[in-house]
């Protein structure tokens, strides 16, 4: 274990690191700009049809699961082109995985924003 002492500029850096990160993430990946814009769309619902607290809690943790589980994606998808530049098969299988966890995030993401909206635009 480290013993360095607690430092609240070695804090503030990491934070800084956490929101170049994003920054990263939504100006370099794809499926991050995807993802923002879907977000967008479904914020923008969300304020014009009123949603409960409930349901907002709802949206706002879908769109940070799918957010999260994307953002993990690109990092083993990024990583792994280092460890293993050329097709390896072990390498595919961690991709793969790594994308049905954002497949699973995003088909809840729809599940619940099908179950919030459809009801409040259509009945």
């Amino acid at each position: 274990m480290n013993n360095q002492k607690f430092s609240i500029i070695d804090r503030i850096k990491s934070f800084k690191y956490a929101f170049q990160g994003l920054k990263l993430f939504f100006m370099l990946d794809h499926n991050g700009r995807v993802h923002l814009f879907a977000s967008v769309i479904a914020i923008g619902f969300s304020f014009y049809l009123k949603l409960s607290a409930l349901e907002w809690i709802a949206i706002l943790s879908v769109i940070s699961a799918v957010i999260v589980a994307e953002i993990l994606n690109s990092a083993i998808e990024k990583l792994a082109d280092v460890v293993s530049p050329d097709f390896h098969p072990k390498i595919k299988i961690v991709k793969d995985l790594a994308a049905a966890a954002v497949l699973v995030a995003a088909c809840l993401a729809l599940a619940v924003g099908a179950i919030i909206f459809i009801p409040k635009l259509f009945l």
